[in-house]
């Protein structure tokens, strides 16, 4: 009687729960909207795909349903199906790498065989071929480069340098105390550096033949 409807603009995420759990089913649509996209970009940067990544986002959303009688009100939403795709994200890598070390992650990639991150893409509307070029390339040298980290370290460095989590956060996630958590982020970074410099190398000795040219 008199209230607002669940999927009103400005609805508290502690509302849409309470609502939720009291049977307006719709209610849960109102924290799907909000938060699937944060979910999605940490889904994408985890597995390398888009398929993939929808597959994390459907399946945290509905486990985050199914527990939300266990959900803390006192906590956030965000963080709380924020972790469980991250978890479920770790245990599709670990699943995968003992079922195939070999395998790759992309599984549907597009014509040129590779691809992009969606939410990472190079801004400039119009940029030049060789730009293009470069940035698909580098984005599927990164993706590589991620693909040889342990699920561990692939989780902490897109949670502290692609979404910018606090190490506390992370820590949870991983279940690892802070000061392991703080070693995994660098062992990830020092990883990629060491991989993606073996990619520019190359192309600063090309560049600058170019100029020499």
């Amino acid at each position: 009687m008199g209230s607002e409807p669940a999927g009103a603009e400005g609805i508290s995420d502690a509302i849409a729960v309470e609502r939720t759990l009291s049977g307006e089913s719709e209610a849960y649509r109102v924290l799907v909207e909000r938060h699937s996209r944060r979910v999605y970009q940490l889904a994408y940067r985890m597995s390398g795909n888009a398929h993939d990544a929808e597959e994390i986002v459907q399946e945290a959303f509905l486990r985050a349903y199914q527990k939300l009688e266990q959900f803390a009100g006192n906590a956030n939403f965000g963080t709380w199906v924020y972790r469980i795709a991250a978890n479920y994200a770790i245990d599709r890598m670990r699943q995968r790498k003992s079922e195939d070390a070999g395998r790759a992650v992309v599984s549907n990639p597009p014509e040129d065989g590779i691809e992009v991150d969606p939410v990472s893409q190079v801004r400039d509307p119009r940029p030049s071929p060789e730009r293009l070029a470069g940035s698909v390339e580098l984005a599927a040298r990164m993706q590589r480069a991620l693909e040889e980290l342990t699920p561990a370290e692939r989780t902490a460095i897109v949670m502290r340098h692609w979404e910018g989590c606090a190490i506390e956060e992370i820590a949870a996630v991983l279940k690892s105390s802070s000061n392991a958590t703080k070693n995994t982020v660098f062992r990830a970074v020092q990883k990629l550096r060491r991989d993606l410099e073996q990619y520019a190398a190359p192309r600063r000795a090309a560049g600058a033949t170019r100029t020499k040219l």
